[in-house]
């Protein structure tokens, strides 16, 4: 399982939906690797405990990454609804990339965390877009430092416009 690199420290803890797109992230990104079974990651995320961390930076990481107090429904309904919709997913995502780009080329964790993404905003109408955008976003921003954050904002945000648009629309726009 890859570990993310940092996480903001404002010493609240995660909300539960935030973890369990966090861990949601992982069992993709382990299944596309190992390609483990839906059921059989979320049995091993669900049975996962801790170990006690040794500083506060190992502490923070693991808030992030431990199931404890994170929304287990919300997490394997992202995990199963990823698996579900996948052939629908991966050509969404293509269509977005730069030219010459396709999904299978970009690196597994931003292909687990654009796949997440997707899902959500496809089938997750009780979450607004621009709330999946932004977690998404910020767990981009646990793995990478680099320009990944911002293609995932790319990506999600025109797939947004385009299966959500009403969200995006102004007041008076459309009637």
């Amino acid at each position: 399982m890859t570990v993310p690199r940092k996480k903001k420290t404002t010493g609240d803890a995660p909300k539960p939906r935030t973890v369990s797109r966090m861990a949601a992230v992982q069992a993709l990104y382990q299944m596309d690797l190992a390609g483990t079974d839906a059921g059989e990651v979320i049995a091993q995320f669900m049975a996962a405990k801790p170990a006690p961390a040794d500083d506060k930076a190992e502490a923070d990481r693991e808030a992030l990454t431990d199931l404890e107090g994170a929304d287990a429904t919300f997490f394997a309904d992202v995990v199963k609804g990823v698996v579900r919709r996948q052939r629908e997913i991966d050509p969404l995502v293509d269509q977005q990339l730069r030219t010459g780009w396709r999904l299978v080329r970009v690196d597994s964790i931003l292909r687990a965390i654009l796949r997440g993404g997707v899902f959500e905003l496809l089938e997750r109408s009780d979450v607004p877009a621009r709330v999946t955008i932004n977690e998404y976003i910020n767990i981009a921003k646990a793995f990478f430092e680099a320009d990944e954050p911002k293609v995932v904002n790319g990506v999600l945000d025109r797939i947004a416009h385009k299966v959500r648009a009403k969200e995006f629309e102004t007041p008076g726009e459309g009637t």
